[in-house]
């Protein structure tokens, strides 16, 4: 069970994470920017103290924002440390990709330093990876632009389990270190840039310089940024961009000023380009690159004037987040996919399975063309069935909302072939594993799971999933099927699992027992996967042990 809820409390981490990074965008200014870095470090990523220490001019850091002690908080904000003492610390330790660690028994040395420090009491560590109260583990900030240019360090300190961080948390750690560095760098810029918006409208005077500034942020931002035209018939269309933005799309600034960002956008975004509002509005979505391919992008509006009672032009700050993205669904696909054989695993099984069900039994539309009726607001059989004029009454069937615009689930005639199709779920389960297993050891049994799950995927069709629900546990889900295309289907299977599996210069044989349920509307999918495992050692028990053997 451990192992199992493994994904989930992954998954719950990655959506913890995503909030407090998201929380980043949020702030206002620079210092609710670094406020709001400490506090992700303690909501979002289990520790009980974070520190952000920011790059001065001078080069030294200062202690710019503390959170999870109020007294250490009052004790240390605003105290700086040496730039010298800053990289010896980054310098010493443990190397963990980007994060430094420095355990106890080396950090001594570093007690006398000047650097501010805050150290917390504790019991002494029972076990190895346990996390002592003079451990220090330090997160180093870039700028962006991919170079080594020091932005601030990150410092955390007692992890919620008391346990040093693992992979999954080192690399939460540096992930969140990275966005948090991109939050403080824009946060700079947009402050830079309110005050030259200031200037611009409070001293006519100064204007000219007013937009050289303007200017120089625009052209030599580190990310993309755009003016486009607010309003009448070439509303949207680009009129200047600067360089990064160029670079990031791979297209010359003539070729974007003939464009806009409906024309660049994602086919598939482009409602969420057109629901995002000109002040203050956010995005995030795909642009489309020279070379057809598309990168994900943040956008972020806002609306300058160009003189005081002048046009208003739409300012559009667009900031590359590929790697968050990717970093995203990476983490999601771990979190839902088996680690061994890469099919979808048992909680996104019930996942897609339960996003075709409803609470209302389907026996409410009693025929196809009757679901679709009520699906799309036919008037007749709406009223038939508890419809008003504009949906579904929710009046009418507790819950009614639930079923707006939702084609019911309903389970063909296994007994009369009348024709009708259905959402077929077929429960495997392999005969003679454990002998493999208990014979040749857990690493022949793995290779013959990846094998059984590559020719079940071979056999089925695009659109149909192939999960593993556990252990030697697998099931199909296969739509617009008849009892027949079931039946036919699980013959398939099991003859593709059936040819010998080669471990090793080894051939093994597994066979497979195969239950087919269907699911339906009004049904969890908890009782759909029960009603096929039943099925399943039905014909289990039904055919002779003979004709189960495998090895």
């Amino acid at each position: 069970m451990e192992a199992e809820s493994e994904p989930y409390v992954r998954l719950a981490t990655m959506r913890q994470l995503h909030q407090a990074v998201a929380d980043l965008n949020t702030a206002r200014s620079l210092a609710d920017t670094l406020q709001t870095v400490a506090d992700g470090i303690v909501s979002g990523l289990g520790y009980e103290l974070g520190c952000v220490n920011l790059v001065r001019p001078d080069g030294d850091l200062v202690v710019a924002a503390f959170a999870g002690n109020a007294a250490a908080e009052a004790l240390i904000t605003g105290r700086v440390g040496s730039r010298e003492s800053w990289e010896r610390r980054l310098a010493m330790g443990e190397i963990w990709d980007e994060l430094r660690f420095i355990p106890h028994t080396q950090g001594w040395v570093l007690l006398e330093d000047d650097v501010p420090q805050w150290h917390t009491d504790g019991p002494e560590p029972r076990f190895e990876d346990e996390w002592h109260p003079l451990d220090r583990l330090y997160a180093p900030m870039y700028a962006s632009g991919g170079g080594l240019d020091l932005l601030g360090v990150i410092s955390v300190d007692r992890p919620r389990n008391m346990r040093r961080p693992g992979a999954w948390g080192r690399e939460a750690l540096q992930m969140y270190a990275s966005q948090a560095a991109i939050a403080i760098s824009n946060a700079r810029l947009r402050a830079n840039m309110q005050r030259a918006l200031v200037r611009l409208e409070r001293e006519q005077q100064a204007l000219r310089a007013s937009e050289e500034s303007f200017r120089q942020a625009f052209e030599y931002a580190p990310s993309g940024m755009a003016i486009a035209e607010m309003g009448g018939d070439q509303h949207g269309r680009l009129l200047r961009t600067n360089d990064a933005l160029c670079r990031l799309l791979g297209r010359p600034a003539s070729v974007l000023r003939r464009n806009s960002f409906a024309d660049l956008v994602h086919p598939e975004d482009i409602g969420t380009l057109l629901r995002t509002s000109a002040e203050g509005g956010r995005a995030e979505l795909r642009l489309g690159r020279r070379d057809g391919t598309y990168l994900w992008v943040s956008l972020r509006n806002s609306v300058v004037a160009d003189t005081a009672d002048g046009p208003r032009f739409l300012l559009t700050h667009v900031e590359d987040i590929e790697e968050r993205k990717r970093h995203e669904l990476h983490l999601a696909h771990r979190a839902s996919h088996d680690a061994l054989t890469g099919l979808p695993n048992s909680a996104e099984l019930r996942a897609r399975l339960g996003a075709r069900l409803c609470e209302r039994p389907h026996s409410v539309a009693s025929t196809a063309i009757e679901a679709l009726d009520a699906a799309y607001g036919d008037a007749e059989v709406s009223r038939a069935h508890g419809y008003q004029a504009d949906g579904y009454d929710a009046d009418a069937v507790p819950g009614g909302g639930l079923y707006d615009h939702h084609v019911h689930t309903a389970a063909p005639d296994t007994e009369h072939d009348d024709g009708s199709k259905g959402l077929a779920v077929l429960f495997c389960d392999l005969d003679g594993f454990k002998s493999i297993n208990d014979r040749f050891g857990h690493h022949t049994g793995d290779a013959v799971l990846i094998e059984v799950a590559r020719r079940l995927t071979t056999c089925v069709r695009d659109g149909d999933t192939v999960a593993r629900l556990g252990g030697d546990e697998f099931v199909v889900l296969a739509d617009g099927l008849g009892a027949a295309d079931a039946a036919d289907l699980a013959v398939r299977l099991r003859n593709a699992i059936i040819p010998p599996i080669r471990v090793d210069g080894r051939a093994v044989r597994v066979g497979a027992s195969f239950g087919i349920g269907w699911a339906e509307c009004g049904m969890t999918a908890e009782e759909v996967l029960r009603s096929a495992d039943q099925r399943m050692y039905v014909e289990k028990r039904s055919r002779s042990k003979v004709h189960r053997r495998a090895g």
